[in-house]
């Protein structure tokens, strides 16, 4: 199976950026969202009720695929959207085609361009979503609650003895993060550090020889769905890795690590107990 096109531009996000509104003068009662991750972020603040257009893979929380859907994130029915007449259409900078942003904004309709990739961008994209829809109460508070649940994880793990971890985003082509991504910033708050945090693309791809040279102590895998990725055992064939040999091979729901969503921390907390797991696994 080919690398996942939208596992791919989650993960080479580039850096923090909102777009401002400049044509709001109320708060949005009519948004669109063109990402799930979007979707999902403004449920958190309680603006569910506002979104009336959303993509494909919009899954969460349940009500969110009532929704109607104008396409995927990549591919957007722009007459769809203009037909839902929005009065706040909220784009994703790294997902979304340049072009179809361009398009909406050329009809008329005001847009704004959201991005985040560090841990501590989440709750600001929260509060300024709540700022465009008038919901900043519930955004105020989801934002407040990501803030000391995300102190409360890094107070509990960030200065544990270091845990050498490949993170695997995908088996063919063999790929992992770099140190500048999301899910390395999620690695060091547990105490991890990625081994290939040198590597300066947000994704890249490495060869399985790079990972033996490592020698990683745990073996973090994704995949695209619940289920552990059968992928993830291959690498038993190699039993003298450190991973393999102390059975430091493990999975984290990618909804929880690679949307950037209050359930990142879901994923972080997960990953977390992963690698105390791996330290409990060491020779006296």
């Amino acid at each position: 199976m080919r690398f996942p096109l939208l596992l791919l531009v989650t993960l080479l996000a580039p850096l923090a950026h909102a777009e401002p509104a400049t044509h709001l003068t109320q708060p949005a009662r009519r948004i669109v969202s063109l990402s799930p991750h979007i979707t999902e972020n403004l449920f958190a603040i309680g603006a569910g009720n506002r979104v009336v257009g959303t993509v494909e893979f919009s899954n969460y929380p349940e009500e969110a695929k009532q929704i109607r859907q104008i396409g995927s994130y990549e591919k957007i029915d722009l007459e769809a959207v203009a037909a839902l007449r929005p009065d706040l259409v909220v784009a994703w900078e790294s997902g979304n085609i340049a072009s179809h942003v361009a398009r909406l904004k050329a009809i008329g309709l005001n847009v704004v361009v959201t991005e985040a990739r560090r841990i501590e961008d989440v709750p600001a994209d929260l509060e300024r979503l709540g700022a465009l829809s008038g919901t900043g109460v519930g955004a105020r508070a989801a934002a407040a609650k990501f803030r000391e649940r995300l102190a409360a994880l890094r107070a509990r793990y960030g200065s544990l003895p270091k845990v050498g971890v490949f993170y695997q985003v995908w088996n063919q082509p063999l790929m992992t993060v770099g140190g500048g991504q999301i899910i390395s910033d999620a690695i060091r708050l547990c105490g991890g550090e990625n081994v290939f945090a040198a590597l300066k693309p947000m994704a890249a791809a490495v060869t399985v020889e790079a990972v033996l040279a490592a020698d990683p102590e745990a073996i973090v895998a994704s995949g695209m769905g619940d289920a552990r990725p059968e992928w993830l055992d291959e690498w038993r064939r190699w039993p003298s890795l450190t991973a393999v040999a102390r059975d430091n091979l493990f999975f984290v729901h990618p909804d929880h690590l690679q949307r950037h969503t209050p359930r990142i921390l879901d994923g972080i907390e997960r990953l977390c107990q992963h690698l105390e797991t791996a330290r409990s696994r060491r020779r006296p």
